[in-house]
Order: C-alpha cells, then structure tokens, then sequence
C-alpha cells in the first residue's frame, strides 16, 4: 500500500517538476471576466492560429457568450464557414496537414486545460531562431518543436543563448539571453498583451461555462451554509428537553 500511495502521488510530482526544469514558467495574468481581452483573443486565434489547429469542440455561436453579436461573428470571425452552428475546424484536411508537417496540428479545445495558462504564455512567448531545425525556429519550453512561430511578425526574430555555470560549491545554474534579431510590428508591451489576450481565450474555450459555474457554485455553498445554521437550530429546539 505504501508503494502504491508513492507512486501515485510522488511520481506526478517528479514528473511535473522536470518538465518545467528547464525554463521558468511566467505567470499568466488572464482574467476570464475580461470580455475585452477574450474577444481580442478570439480574433487573433481566428487569424493566427485557425489556420492550422482546429477547436472541433466549440461553436462559433458561442462566441456570443463573449458579448459579440451573431453579425460580428460572421463579419469578423468566420473564414472557413458560413453557419454560425458550425464548430471551428480548420479547412485543411488532416491528411494534408500530416504530409506537410509529420504530423497533424493537435486540436486547440482543451489545450489550456491540458498545458496550463502558464505553459501557454511562456511558450508563446519564447520563440527563437534556430538554423539547427526544419523551420527555422525553436523555444525555449517546448525543445526542438516541430511548430513555427505563427506570430513571428507581431514579436519580431529573436535568439536564444542558455548560458549554464557553476558556483564554488558546484551547484549549476542557467541564465537565459534573450537577443532581438528583428523588430516586430509591436513592441515587447503590446506582443505580451496579444498573447496574454490569446491565452485568456484558449483558457475560456477550454470551458467556456466555467465562469457561470464557478458563480452558481458560490450560490449553492451560500444556501448550504444558511441551511445549515437552521438545521443547527431547528436540531437544539427539537432536543432542548432530552437530558
């Protein structure tokens, strides 16, 4: 038993602390009730993203739940269809996508349930060249990544150096170097802001009732606690002469 309480609660831990040993995840600062941000997201993963991975478990007339009417959708939204009730698949079949890139682009659904708003905005964020691969580019989270930087031209060209050393005691340690290359049609501010926006999203369409739950879940724990108390007191009224 005692294996088996290692395994399962140790093991994950091990696992999960590796894969981020090699560069420091940021902090994702998303708000899901920034309708805002979610719907600047919406549109840079329709134009950057979509092209490519598909979100096969969510509908464009969602999107209304953003605050975006069935009109803005369609004007702004929708290239690879023309019904609102459609799911959000790329137009690409999955055949030709695997010729081209070894394999078919993984759909986007529950990425950020899967990754991590954290992995997600580190990743994005942490593009480089890289003459070494079959694109041209690398990151710093995701090692040898078969993936291009989509947003290359928002974040411009950059180069990544990890520089590792070692103190007095022989404890090693790894300072990253960063180098912009190129600029970029924004500015370091302005690119976080996109990709905090497109990870905000991808985090909402992971679950996009998320919200609405989390609400209703604080009215039920509300109500439980007022019954509570009344059942506490309908309890001593209904015992008070039992000695």
């Amino acid at each position: 038993m005692k294996k088996l309480l290692f395994i399962l609660f140790f093991l994950p831990a091990v696992a999960l602390a590796s894969g981020d040993a090699g560069y420091r995840l940021d902090r994702a600062p998303i708000d899901p009730k920034d309708l805002v941000s979610l719907q600047a997201g919406a549109r840079t993963f329709v134009n950057y993203c979509l092209n490519c991975h598909g979100a096969q478990h969510l509908r464009y007339s969602r999107l209304q739940d953003l605050g975006l009417t069935e009109a803005q959708i369609k004007d702004n939204l929708m290239f690879t269809t023309e019904k609102i009730g459609d799911t959000m698949k790329i137009s690409a079949p999955a055949k030709d996508s695997k010729q081209w890139f070894g394999a078919p682009p993984p759909d986007l659904s529950v990425i950020a349930r899967s990754r991590g708003a954290d992995w997600l905005y580190t990743y994005l964020r942490t593009f480089y060249r890289d003459s070494k691969t079959a694109t041209g580019w690398n990151n710093a989270v995701f090692p040898n990544v078969g993936m291009p930087h989509a947003l290359w031209t928002l974040q411009g060209e950059r180069g990544f150096e990890a520089v590792h050393s070692k103190d007095a005691s022989g404890h090693e340690s790894v300072e990253h170097k960063w180098v912009q290359l190129s600029p970029g049609t924004q500015t370091a501010t302005q690119y976080d802001t996109t990709v905090r926006d497109l990870v905000n999203f991808l985090t909402w369409m992971g679950e996009p009732g998320a919200t609405t739950r989390k609400q209703i879940g604080y009215v039920v724990l509300y109500v439980l606690g007022v019954l509570f108390i009344l059942a506490y007191f309908l309890k001593r009224e209904f015992w008070k002469d039992v000695h």
